[in-house]
């Protein structure tokens, strides 16, 4: 019987060396293979994503566009010098003291403002939100009033209506930018903005019987101004 033919254990050694090596090379060739392919996939990805964020970007500009044009329009009419750096109001109002009046061209409405939104001052006209800056003041100063007196109509004003607020500080001239309907507990309405905004709050519905449960608001931008 012919015996086989002992391999040394040296070249099982290096047929080892050599079957590893061509493992290793077979898996790095498959690796690099698919991290071309998932490179090339993330990557296009990416692109996409990067293209979508350009278009929303544009789109938040073309809305923001709008709001610089209205205030570079204020901007153009104060010949004098920046609102922030003039004081309009010396002397603060006090509580239910008449401050001014707001003219809504769109309603034919020529309505007193009164520093405070309690009953008192609402049930005389319309009425200051005293957390809030004046009329004309760079921020948001909030103006409120009944649905059922001063505010009846206010349903019809709505975005591109001017609203002219008229105090001792000079002629402010807002236009509305957006309306809004939110519930009668958003606090959104009188937080702090960028920019001088007038913002008017009414009980909404109009024909609601009782205590309404939301609230019609006009978020309007300063567009132009005259001061006294």
């Amino acid at each position: 019987m012919k015996l086989l033919k002992k391999v040394p254990k040296w070249n099982k050694f290096v047929y080892f060396r050599i079957f590893s090596f061509v493992l290793i090379i077979t898996a790095i060739s498959f690796t690099a293979d698919n991290l071309f392919k998932f490179s090339k996939g993330f990557f296009a990805a990416v692109s996409d994503e990067n293209t979508s964020a350009t278009n929303s970007i544009n789109i938040e500009t073309n809305d923001k566009t709008t709001d610089l044009d209205i205030s570079k329009a204020a901007d153009n009419n104060n010949t004098d010098t920046d609102s922030a750096d003039v004081v309009l109001y010396p002397v603060r109002p006090k509580k239910g003291e008449e401050i001014g009046e707001l003219y809504i061209k769109k309603i034919n409405a020529t309505l007193p403002i009164y520093e405070g939104t309690n009953e008192d001052e609402l049930e005389k006209g319309v009425g200051h939100y005293e957390g809030s800056v004046l009329p004309g003041e760079n921020d948001n100063a909030v103006l409120a009033g009944h649905r059922d007196t001063v505010f009846r109509k206010l349903g019809k004003v709505g975005k591109g209506d001017l609203l002219i607020v008229r105090t001792s500080a000079g002629e402010f001239k807002y236009k509305v930018k957006k309306v809004r309907i939110v519930d009668k507990e958003d606090r959104t309405v009188i937080v702090p903005k960028p920019s001088t905004t007038l913002t008017v709050s009414t009980c909404y519905p109009f024909d609601y019987i009782g205590s309404a449960p939301k609230r019609y608001i006009l978020v309007a931008y300063l567009a132009d101004k005259t001061l006294n």
